[in-house]
């Protein structure tokens, strides 16, 4: 009980002072900065500007939207004034009974910007309108128009394509909070849970992990983010994943694992960051996603493996109980896997029998050394 209530003092009083900086958040998104970056390497942004446009905010991305449309039906309702004002249309000009406008019923800025507005989104109410005896208004006319289509094909479209994006399809993947080192079949593993809070599937999904550390070279080289590939998988593999009720995926801790020479007592005093990440085809929209998360060396549990969370109902289904979803249970698991390893090869030795060639039993009478 005392040991338990260390753990939570410590983790509780002490683990917020020596939090450790992570490249990925628990959510997926990345803590990177970019800096010093010149200024024509930034204007590679608007040559690709319907992305630009994507990876904008919701607030920038709304003031673009009303400021595309405001902004062009006021430029085209200052040239319907300008082409009023040159054929001298409006009132203060006094026009004769027989003069014909090029734009019926516009009387001064405010009726030219509500007739740039009614042509550009095709309202037509019908009492202003061109006449045909003004060629520059139709011109001004059929160029308003096509650029209005413009407009309005890039911002609806851009707003679709922001509302649609597989970013958000993510959200509905979700990891465990911790990751959990015990034996699985005889072997010690990294065990992560995740699960698809959806009823549609993700078609062909692939889960697999990076491992980022500082590393320094044989040639004095100090790499900072290091990435090791951690391979992950379930019992059927780690690509094409059933992923229609929460799966546990681990990864085994064998010579070849960064984690074979960790042990329960160095883990915490570790730096690294755990990088997991699982793509997929979203079913409904043939979008191809990316969900990510990490783990640090605090978040990793030596000893603990996740409790039960599938059952089956008498009525015969499947019920998933999330309220267990990241919950772990305390077993008994070897202090580090070069001891595991050591203790297999100790019990395959004394399985073993060995034949000497040269040992020849010689039977002989015995002689009774107590004898005088």
């Amino acid at each position: 009980m005392f040991k338990h209530l260390r753990k939570w003092f410590v983790a509780h009083f002490f683990g917020h002072s020596r939090q450790r900086a992570r490249l990925v958040s628990k959510d997926g998104r990345c803590n990177i900065e970019f800096g010093n970056v010149e200024a024509h390497s930034r204007l590679i942004f608007f040559v690709d500007i319907w992305t630009t446009v994507l990876d904008l905010k919701w607030r920038y991305k709304m003031t673009i939207f009303i400021s595309a449309f405001l902004g062009s039906w006021f430029f085209f309702g200052l040239l319907w004034y300008a082409v009023a004002y040159i054929h001298k249309d409006l009132p203060e000009f006094h026009p004769s009974v027989n003069h014909t406008p090029c734009v019926e019923n516009i009387n001064g800025m405010t009726s030219a910007f509500l007739f740039s507005l009614e042509t550009q989104v095709t309202i037509g109410y019908g009492f202003r309108f061109v006449t045909e005896k003004c060629g520059t208004a139709i011109f001004v006319l059929i160029f308003q128009s096509i650029l209005g289509v413009i407009i309005n094909s890039f911002m609806c479209g851009a707003i679709l394509a922001k509302i649609s994006r597989p970013k958000k399809r993510a959200k509905t993947i979700t990891f465990s909070k911790n990751a959990v080192i015990s034996k699985r079949g005889g072997k010690l593993c990294l065990l992560i849970r995740v699960a698809n809070l959806r009823k549609s599937l993700l078609i062909g999904s692939h889960i697999y992990g990076k491992l980022l550390r500082t590393t320094v070279t044989p040639e004095g080289e100090t790499i900072i983010l290091d990435q090791i590939n951690i391979n992950f998988v379930v019992d059927a593999g780690n690509e094409n994943l059933f992923f229609i009720s929460p799966l546990t995926i681990y990864h085994v801790i064998d010579q070849n694992s960064p984690f074979f020479h960790m042990a329960a007592e160095t883990l915490p005093q570790q730096d690294f960051e755990l990088v997991v990440f699982l793509d997929g085809t979203v079913e409904s929209t043939s979008a191809t996603c990316q969900v990510r998360t990490s783990y640090v060396p605090e978040e990793v549990l030596w000893g603990y493996r996740f409790a039960p969370i599938v059952s089956k109902t008498k009525e015969g289904k499947y019920r998933v109980d999330f309220h267990n979803f990241s919950k772990t249970v305390e077993v008994e698991t070897p202090h580090c896997a070069l001891c595991l390893y050591n203790e297999k090869d100790a019990r395959a030795r004394l399985k073993r029998g060995y034949d000497n060639p040269n040992f020849n039993l010689s039977e002989g009478n015995e002689t009774d050394d107590t004898k005088m």
